[in-house]
């Protein structure tokens, strides 16, 4: 009886963690200040950091999830994919590579009002002319 509970209680928090990783997965936009940086150490992914590709900081989100970023005052928008821990500083929402920020106009503001959304790995973006890289 022990064993039979022991598994019911192990399914339930598999049951738990996969639905977690499923809310994360259709969560809901989301908004905030963002920043860029273009550092050359090692990420928390464990990749070394290069400011030339899409990627960006968060401090949830599963490495390897792509996330459409929109700067909210010119509506210009990246596909970035997270690799890295943070923004350390209180009130950013993500930190963004030099090259995304180069992407939605936000390199000489240091900073920017931006919105983003998890997308799928095929999804085609409707109207923003942008397909995630698989």
């Amino acid at each position: 009886m022990k064993i039979v509970r022991r598994l019911t209680a192990a399914t339930a928090a598999i049951a738990a963690f996969a639905l977690l990783g499923q809310a994360q997965a259709n969560a809901a936009p989301g908004c905030g200040h963002a920043s860029w940086y273009a550092l050359t150490s090692k990420t928390a992914s464990g990749e070394r950091m290069n400011a030339a590709k899409l990627t960006a900081a968060h401090r949830s989100l599963p490495f390897g999830t792509k996330v459409l970023v929109t700067n909210k005052r010119n509506g210009k928008s990246v596909i970035v994919r997270i690799n890295d821990r943070g923004p350390f500083i209180r009130g950013r929402v993500i930190d963004v590579s030099k090259a995304a920020a180069q992407n939605i106009g936000m390199v000489s503001s240091g900073t920017a009002q931006v919105c983003y959304q998890i997308v799928a790995n095929d999804q085609k973006v409707a109207g923003k002319g942008l397909k995630v890289d698989g």
